[in-house]
């Protein structure tokens, strides 16, 4: 199916600019699809150094026109190419005839070279800048791209694109490998001696008897064991009766009588097919068989059936009473004990034999973990004869302290009166299995032990919320994988956990389980997956994902498997930049967003398959020594962090753990880093493949407690990995002021002004989109009253609070509120295309005075400028009483903030206010790579 060579698919709007600015004349233009209009496209066209886009819309009958000012009467085509052509003349309401076609790179050979793709145009094919009217007719109309023209493709070429459309299942490369041989090279031989009078197709025939060997012999074995455990189940033979036939059926009564002549003229093939019927013939009768003959038995031998009692579920394995052993003052030692149960905490001294002291819960005001010590923490709790009390301890080390931490947050919850919870614990794990099957004990990694920051033994035990298991060449059934990880948790946790999802691809899964209590709180599940494999049609590469709301905390999960090798990086970024705009997650009435702004918490991870750019030699020197920061410098991933190619303003815990592939099978002891394959020796140096990263809405509480990778699952050459997360969530809020009779007083949200730039060669007028669930639907704001492109390449845009909406969220509560973000999307007014989406909370707007905001915009998972303003949101009165969550009550403060040993009062956390500079931006002495970020300072 060819289309035209103009025409760029699904690029984005980015690329399609620097497409357009490279070629650098007036009348260069490309066509891509319309991100804002399903079905529809994109004509994009440059005139004095700016980019016009203009939208070419379908109407009922399928015709194409173009939006144009207004004045200009619409003209109608049939075909995108027949459009283009009537285009090339003035006066049809552009800025400028099209004139020079920016033509689609050629496709490399290897869909898995690790070339650039759409986020790093390849150089465009010959042809670019060549003016339409001197290019051939054939190639000036080509064909329309979305259907395909007759006699202008070879057939072959239509069948062997045919073939990768139609790839749903999982097909094995080779076989895929014959059919595409075959309809490249053989398929021509069987047209003609077709035209000859001859119907056998016996290229054809060799092709699928090929392609089949595999199978023969896998049905050899299948039909052996199945033929040996049905003759198990014959009944004995009597003496006197003749010898019992073979369980198969003859073969002349199982071959298909209506085959046509291609498949039964080649004897091999026959044979297959009787093969196959024969095992069609088992499976179907052998559970009848087994079962006829099980009741024989107990007719023949009068045997009773044993009945199968129920067994009940084991109950929940209460918490243990756990002691740590720390540090008061200066030198006085002591023990605390922490029994979640009854809800205390007790001080004993050493060598007291009854404790000094016993705190209740409820008598605990505040936690506070130092970050200069990371092995100390300060207590604030009631006393009956004081305030309050702080008194501070120091653990043996940080796991200990972090486990302290975990039970007295644990105990909070458990103790707490309230309805719904505030904070749970999420477990992601992601393991490469290597295509063989699973250790019976899967303890180490659902417990988070082994090495890097793991869980102390204290907490290990303590059952997750939610666990979301991410696996890639994964062998096993998905039924069976499932029930296979439930028994797990279940021996281990004694909590028979609830499957919310399961979505595959080929040998990529994602499980999401929760505990049953949960259950009724899951809503709005959805599943989606991404093939990135060759030409984006396998399946052994690519995304599954889930999403769903907890309560009103939304929730997605991504488990990928991107191109392996050393040199692929660029094909890697090009996998995530596919997935990110193909999964389908989320919010419906959010699609047009970033997928990474769609979710309160957004946990990215699997086998990344990123690598360390170092000789093997020195990285295993570095290995040995656990210097692995050295490593981590040169890190493919980080390095690609830090020039912003993929996961932009996502989090990572620190890795201390060493590199999870590729160890030799069998054992944790050692490398094996060659790989010998029949072209050669393949050197896999030892590297950080398997990852686990996250992006939430800013001002909500998430905190990584452990991320490492076990030591002692050795089936595969990748370690499994996980990370343990706490994260805040929200509950459906209830007002506590019953409604009156009168007027509700309103919640106002009110802007004063937004400054916005973007990275864009277009002047279009724009206008902004606000999106919350706290707003009844989207409120847009009118044009911008402000527009400059000082910097060429940046466009600078500016509304004043005349052209702003007000906005009345649907409750006034400030404790609602508080929980709240505003999506906001940067949109062209010709287009309706997105420029750049960001996230804003409006916790830190809350007030009478007016906020600023400031921070980066995204689109497609680049980052496509920034915006900043100032806000407001006002409460009314009687609708601002709030009250500490149960994660606000743990701290974070520096050791010469420290106050007095028995200071009155409670200190209790600033809310975080966002810096009038983002935090990973760099400081102007520093450089930068995208000029935009510095306008707002003067910087040139």
């Amino acid at each position: 199916m060819a289309a035209a060579s103009w025409y760029h698919r699904d690029i984005s709007r980015v690329v399609a600019e620097e497409l357009l600015a490279k070629a650098g004349r007036d009348g260069c233009f490309l066509v891509r699809d319309s991100e804002s209009v399903s079905g529809a496209y994109a004509l994009c066209l440059l005139f004095q150094r700016h980019v016009h886009t203009y939208r070419i819309l379908p109407d009922d009958e399928g015709l194409l026109s173009v939006q144009t000012i207004q004045g200009i009467q619409a003209k109608c085509f049939r075909t995108l190419p027949d459009l283009i052509g009537a285009y090339q003349q003035p006066n049809n309401g552009l800025v400028t005839p099209l004139l020079y076609p920016v033509h689609r790179a050629r496709q490399a050979a290897d869909e898995d070279s690790g070339e650039p793709g759409r986020g790093a145009p390849r150089q465009a094919a010959s042809g670019e800048g060549v003016p339409l009217s001197c290019l051939p007719s054939a190639r000036r109309r080509g064909g329309r791209p979305s259907a395909p023209v007759a006699g202008r493709t070879h057939i072959s070429q239509q069948l062997h694109q045919r073939l990768q459309e139609q790839v749903h299942s999982s097909p094995t490369s080779d076989f895929m490998g014959f059919m595409a041989e075959y309809l490249n090279h053989h398929l021509q031989l069987d047209l003609e001696a077709l035209r000859h009078g001859h119907p056998q197709l016996r290229h054809l025939s060799t092709a699928l008897v090929t392609a089949c060997r595999a199978l023969h012999r896998r049905i050899d074995f299948t039909l052996a064991g199945l033929e040996t455990l049905a003759r198990v189940f014959d009944p004995p033979a009597s003496p006197r009766s003749p010898a019992r036939e073979q369980v198969s059926p003859p073969r002349a009564a199982t071959a298909p009588s209506s085959l046509p002549g291609l498949l039964t003229s080649d004897p091999d093939l026959e044979l297959l097919l009787n093969k196959i019927s024969t095992v069609n013939h088992l499976l179907s009768s052998l559970e009848k068989k087994v079962l006829k003959s099980l009741q024989e038995t107990v007719s023949r031998h009068n045997l009773a059936l044993p009945s199968v009692a129920a067994v009940p579920p084991p109950a929940a394995k209460p918490l243990a009473v756990q002691s740590f052993e720390v540090k008061v003052g200066k030198s006085q030692r002591a023990a605390l004990t922490v029994d979640v149960e009854s809800g205390t905490v007790a001080i004993t001294k050493r060598g007291s034999g009854s404790p000094e002291e016993t705190i209740p819960q409820d008598k605990i005001l505040q936690l506070i973990k130092y970050q200069s010590v990371q092995s100390k923490v300060r207590l604030v709790y009631d006393r009956e004869t004081q305030r309050s009390l702080s008194r501070d301890f120091v653990f043996p080390n940080a796991r200990k302290r972090e486990a302290f931490c975990q039970l007295l947050q644990l105990m909070k919850i458990q103790h707490s009166n309230l309805d719904e919870p505030e904070l749970i614990s999420v477990y992601v794990g992601t393991w490469n299995m290597g295509s063989t099957p699973p250790p019976r004990s899967l303890a180490s990694w659902l417990t988070s032990r082994g090495l890097g920051r793991t869980q102390d033994e204290t907490t290990a035990c303590i059952p997750h919320d939610i666990y979301v298991i991410g696996t890639q060449e994964n062998s096993l059934g998905d039924r069976e994988w499932v029930e296979f990880l439930r028994a797990s948790l279940k021996t281990l946790m004694a909590i028979d956990y609830r499957v919310v999802a399961l979505q595959c691809l080929w040998s990529i899964k994602i499980v999401v389980l929760v505990k049953p209590e949960h259950e009724r709180r899951i809503s709005h599940v959805h599943t989606s997956s991404v093939k990135t494999g060759i030409a984006n049609t396998l399946g052994n590469k690519g995304a599954v994902g889930v999403s769903f709301l907890f309560n009103g905390t939304s929730f997605g999960f991504v488990n990928c498997h991107l191109a392996s090798g050393s040199e692929k990086t660029h094909r890697r970024n090009q996998n995530y930049s596919d997935i990110l705009r193909s999964l389908v997650l989320g919010d419906k009435r959010l699609s047009a967003f970033d997928l990474t702004l769609r979710f309160t918490h957004l946990f990215w991870f699997g086998d990344l398959n990123y690598r360390l750019d170092m000789d093997v030699q020195d990285i295993l020197a570095h290995v040995t020594k656990k210097e692995f920061e050295a490593l981590l410098a040169v890190d493919q991933l980080n390095l690609e962090r830090e020039k912003n190619k993929v996961f932009l303003r996502f989090s990572e815990g620190d890795i201390s753990f060493p590199p999870t592939y590729r160890y030799e099978r069998g054992s944790r002891d050692s490398y094996m880093w060659q790989k010998f394959k029949p072209t050669g020796m393949r050197i896999n140096v030892p590297s950080w493949c398997d990852r686990i990263l996250w992006k939430s809405h800013p001002e909500t509480h998430v905190v990584c407690n452990s991320y490492g990778c076990t030591d002692d699952i050795v089936t595969s050459d990748h370690s499994p990995v996980f990370a343990t997360f706490e994260v805040g969530v929200t509950s459906q809020f209830v007002p506590k002021k019953a409604p009156g009779s009168g007027p509700e007083p309103l919640a106002c949200i009110e802007w004063e002004s937004i400054e916005v730039i973007v990275k864009t060669a277009s002047r279009s007028k724009c206008y902004i989109e606000f999106h919350s669930y706290c707003l009844e639907e989207p409120q847009r704001s009118g044009e911008n009253t402000s527009q400059s492109c000082d910097i060429p390449g940046f466009l600078k845009l500016g509304w004043s609070a005349k052209h702003l909406p007000v906005l009345n969220p649907i409750l006034p509560d400030l404790e609602y509120l508080g929980d709240q973000h505003l999506l906001l999307s940067i949109k062209g007014v010709e287009s309706c295309e997105s420029y750049g989406e960001c996230c804003i909370a409006m916790r830190s707007m809350i007030g009478s005075m007016a906020q600023q905001f400031e921070t980066f915009l995204f689109h497609r998972g680049e980052e496509t400028g920034s915006i900043r303003g100032w806000m407001k949101v006002r409460v009314p009165k009687d609708r601002r009483s709030t009250r500490e969550r149960l994660y606000e009550w743990i701290s974070f403060e520096e050791e010469d903030a420290e106050p007095a040993a028995d200071a009155p009062t409670c200190p209790k956390p600033p809310l975080q206010r966002l810096r009038s500079r983002p935090r990973s931006l760099p400081e102007p002495t520093a450089g930068y790579t995208n000029p935009a970020y510095f306008i707002f300072e003067g910087v040139p």
